[in-house]
C-alpha cells in the first residue's frame, strides 16, 4: 500500500513540472469505465467494474455537468456485493433537478456491535470470521467465530426532485425511497459449522442471536422489513462547486418518515416513524487554489414513533456523497471507528478537515488535482435505543457462555457470558483523526485513500479499544461531505 501511494505522488510531481496551467473546459461526453479496486477495514478488498458517464454539452456549465450516470457491479472479499445504477441532472427539466437510484447491497457479513455505542462491549478477538493458523495471537472456540456478524441485504430505489425558490440560494427537495432490508444469520463459508443448505452456522450463536433471544430486536423485526419512505426538505447553497468546493455554505434540513404498511404486521408491532436530519457544511478558502477548510455538522433524530431496529444505522442525506451512507461510525461519519459501531435513536457528529491541493495538471486531455486532507471527526449518541418489547435486564441476567479465549489475553483464560456485552453507561463523545489522499479528475470524479484512528477506547469503563484497535483504511470515491 505504501509503495502504491508513493508511486502516485512521484508520478504527480513529475507530471506537475510539465503541467498546463490553464484548465481544459470539458465538452460533450466523458466516459470513464474503470476497474473497481479498493479496500475497507470492515469489508475487505473491493473489486469489480464501474463507470461514471458525464455529459458536459457545449461546456458552458463546466465544471458542472448537464447530466451524470453511474453504474457499478463489485464485490468485497468478506462476502458482500454491490449492484448500483444512478442518474442525476439539473438541466434536462428546466428549474428541476432530478436524481434516480436503484441499488442492491448483498451484505452477507455485515457488522453488528449492539446498540447504544459505548454501552456495548467490543472484544477484538471475537470479531473474526475464521480461526486462521497464520494468526497465533488468539485461539478461540468455534462458538465465537463471527460473533459480531449478521446478514443485512438491502434493496433501495430512490427518486428525488429539487428546485429553487426564485433567484435565491434557497431551494426545496421532495422524494420517495423504497427500502427492502433482509436480516438474519451471517452467510460465510469461513464461519464455524456453516451449513450450505440453511446458509447459517450450525452453532447459531452471535450477538445478533442474543439480541433476538431477549427481545432487544423484536421478533417481528428479526428478518428485516420493507418501507416506503417519503421526505421533504429545504436547501440553502452558496458553494462555488458541489463536488469540490473552495468556498460557500450548504444547509440541508429534511423531514422524512414511513408508515408501516408493507409488512403486514400486527398493530402492536408496526414501526411508524418521523425523523429529522440536518446537515450544515461550511467551506472557506485559506490559500487560493491551494488550501481549503471544510466543516460538516450533522444531526439525525427521531421526532415521533419508533425506528425499526434494522434501519437505525441508515443515514438520510438529500444529495448522496457515498454509495450507501450508514453510521454512526465507519468511513462516512467517524473515520477510524468500526462500521456502524454507534447505533441509537438520535445522534450527532462533525467532520473537520483541511484540503490541500498540492498538484494540478492535465493528462490524456483530462484535468487532474492531487489533494491531501488531514481530518478530525467526532460524534455521540444523544438518545439511546430502548427496546419496545423487552429491556436489558433479561439480557444482563443471561449466563449463556459466548466464548472462551485462551492464551495471550492478559495471559489467562477469559470466559464471556451474555451479560458482559451490555452495561448501562452515560454516552460519551467518540473521536477520530487521520489523513487522506485524493485524486480528482475534472472536479467531479474523486478517488480517495483515507486512513483514520479512533481516540475513544472505553478504558474508563475497563474496556480496552472499545471502538476498534486498528488503523481504519478506506479506498473509495469522493470526499465524505
Amino acid at each position: 500500500m505504501k509503495r502504491f501511494l508513493t508511486g502516485i505522488l512521484l508520478v504527480a510531481i513529475s507530471l506537475t513540472a510539465a503541467a498546463q496551467k490553464k484548465e481544459i473546459t470539458k465538452t460533450g461526453i466523458n466516459l470513464g469505465p474503470l476497474p473497481t479496486l479498493g479496500y475497507n477495514s470492515d469489508l475487505g478488498w473491493h473489486y469489480g467494474l464501474m463507470s461514471d458517464i458525464f455529459w458536459y454539452g457545449d461546456g458552458s456549465k463546466y465544471p458542472e455537468y448537464i447530466w451524470k450516470a453511474n453504474v457499478e457491479a463489485s464485490w468485497y472479499s468478506k462476502g458482500n456485493s454491490v449492484y448500483h445504477a444512478f442518474f442525476d441532472s439539473k438541466y434536462l427539466i428546466p428549474g428541476v433537478r432530478m436524481s434516480f437510484d436503484l441499488s442492491y447491497f448483498a451484505n452477507k457479513t455485515s457488522n453488528f456491535y449492539g446498540f447504544n455505542g459505548g454501552s456495548s462491549l467490543y472484544v477484538e478477538a471475537l470479531d473474526k470470521i475464521t480461526n486462521s493458523e497464520k494468526n497465533k495471537k488468539y485461539s478461540f472456540s468455534e462458538e465465537g467465530q463471527g460473533f459480531y456478524l449478521m446478514k443485512r441485504n438491502i434493496l433501495r430505489g430512490m427518486a428525488l426532485f429539487q428546485g429553487q425558490f426564485g433567484e435565491s440560494h434557497w431551494g426545496w427537495a421532495a422524494g420517495l425511497t423504497y427500502m427492502g432490508i433482509k436480516t438474519g444469520h451471517a452467510e460465510n463459508k469461513g464461519l464455524a459449522g456453516y451449513d450450505k443448505k440453511t446458509k447459517h452456522p450450525a452453532t447459531d450463536l452471535s450477538l445478533y442471536d442474543l439480541y433476538v433471544k431477549h427481545g432487544l430486536i423484536p421478533k417481528a423485526e428479526e428478518f428485516g422489513g420493507k418501507h416506503l419512505e417519503a421526505k421533504v426538505g429545504v436547501v440553502f447553497d452558496t458553494r462555488n462547486h458541489e463536488n469540490n468546493p473552495s468556498k460557500g455554505t450548504n444547509l440541508e434540513i429534511c423531514l422524512y418518515g414511513s408508515p408501516d404498511i408493507l409488512n403486514g404486521r400486527a398493530k402492536a408491532d408496526r414501526t411508524n416513524y418521523l425523523k429529522l436530519a440536518v446537515h450544515f457544511k461550511q467551506f472557506a478558502t485559506l490559500v487560493p487554489d491551494k488550501l481549503v477548510f471544510g466543516g460538516h455538522l450533522a444531526f439525525q433524530g427521531l421526532l415521533w414513533g419508533r425506528t425499526p431496529s434494522y434501519m437505525m444505522q441508515t443515514l438520510q442525506v438529500i444529495n448522496f456523497k457515498q454509495l450507501c451512507p450508514e453510521g454512526l461510525g465507519s468511513a462516512t461519519t467517524i473515520r477510524g471507528s468500526l462500521f456502524n459501531r454507534l447505533q441509537g435513536e438520535s445522534f450527532a457528529w462533525t467532520n473537520l478537515e483541511l484540503r490541500w491541493s498540492f498538484a494540478r495538471f492535465t493528462l490524456f486531455n483530462q484535468n487532474f488535482i492531487l489533494a491531501t486532507n488531514p481530518f478530525f471527526d467526532m460524534g455521540m449518541i444523544l438518545k439511546p435505543y430502548t427496546p419496545p418489547t423487552a429491556d436489558y435486564s433479561g439480557f444482563a441476567a443471561d449466563n449463556t457462555v459466548v466464548n472462551r479465549i485462551s492464551g495471550k489475553l492478559d495471559n489467562s483464560s477469559v470466559q464471556y457470558v451474555a451479560s458482559d456485552f451490555y452495561k448501562e453507561e452515560k454516552q460519551k463523545l467518540h473521536m477520530g483523526a487521520g489523513i487522506g489522499l485524493h485524486v480528482i479528475m475534472n472536479q467531479n470524479f474523486n478517488v480517495n485513500f483515507e486512513f483514520g484512528k479512533i481516540f475513544f477506547d472505553g478504558k474508563k469503563f475497563g474496556w480496552k479499544n472499545n471502538d476498534g484497535a486498528s488503523l481504519g483504511i478506506n479506498i473509495g470515491l469522493n470526499y465524505i461531505f
